[in-house]
């Protein structure tokens, strides 16, 4: 599988150690940066940059999904959720990391990378990337009213009120 990566500072090293071990796994790593320490770089562009070719990647039939890193996460996901088409999930424990796959067909997770050790990060994200969507009705209608909304500002059958 292309397994998309993106950091910032807070996540450099940990991006390298994630970045070679899915390689010796036999995933296809495409590293969207940064690829040196920057303590004043700005996270958005490059997680961003990630979710925007796993979007690429699903929408030409190629199997991917993104991985991004921060010190918390948090603004990684927001970032990566920004780009049309994508779920990202905050992944912090092995059920999060199968829930986001399982029931919401999450394309990207991010991770903390100041919250976990390298192992238990791996251990996540090992999780995130095996487990498969369930294909279940009722999460299939969800992440298609997710879709809709993305698209039309609306969801069919739903007064949306500001």
């Amino acid at each position: 599988m292309r397994i998309h990566i993106a950091t910032d500072h807070a996540g450099l090293d940990f991006s390298r150690d994630v970045a070679e071990h899915l390689s010796l796994s036999g995933h296809e790593v495409i590293d969207h940066g940064p690829t040196s320490f920057d303590p004043e770089d700005d996270y958005p562009s490059f997680c961003i940059a990630a979710a925007l070719a796993v979007a690429a990647d699903q929408a030409a039939g190629t199997e991917a999904l993104g991985v991004v890193f921060g010190g918390s996460g948090n603004g990684e996901q927001m970032a990566a959720n920004k780009v049309a088409g994508i779920r990202a999930a905050l992944v912090w424990s092995v059920d999060t990391a199968v829930l986001a796959r399982e029931h919401n067909n999450a394309n990207v997770c991010a991770v903390g990378a100041r919250q976990h050790s390298i192992d238990e990060a791996l251990l996540l994200i090992d999780t995130f990337l095996a487990t498969p969507f369930s294909g279940v009705d009722r999460h299939e209608r969800r992440i298609a009213q997710l879709a809709e909304y993305e698209t039309t500002g609306a969801i069919s059958g739903f007064s949306l009120k500001h």
